[in-house]
């Protein structure tokens, strides 16, 4: 199985970036699909969680208004658009497929991906 999450960087704060994961070995379909990230001397901490329709998703209220989770089973893809970053935005970002809990350290998860980074920064 193979999460592999692209998109990070550096971006200005304010900016928009999407990240996108690929997911190869294992049938989207039957999995929920999550992103996490892990800030600089902080837990990692789930951030944004969708279920395996896509019809549902959950946020942390501190990206609710910012962030949009979204998934393609059919490309076996999921995404996060991220709008209006800012510094305290900057980590790694993780994607993530099986049971996921938004503020939760992942302990359910089924597979991780590698993570990207990014930074916000002027």
């Amino acid at each position: 199985v193979q999460l592999q999450a692209s998109g990070g960087g550096l971006v200005q704060p304010g900016e928009s970036r999407t990240l996108s994961c690929e997911v190869s070995g294992r049938d989207l379909n039957y999995y929920a699909g999550g992103w996490f990230r892990q800030v600089p001397g902080k837990e990692r901490e789930g951030i944004a969680c969708i279920e395996s329709t896509g019809v549902r998703a959950q946020y942390l209220a501190s990206v609710k208004d910012r962030f949009v989770i979204a998934r393609d089973n059919g490309r076996s893809m999921l995404f996060l658009q991220m709008k209006n970053l800012q510094p305290g935005d900057t980590a790694v970002y993780y994607c993530t497929i099986g049971p996921c809990e938004v503020g939760s350290t992942g302990g359910r998860v089924d597979f991780w991906g590698h993570g990207t980074l990014v930074t916000v920064s002027s």
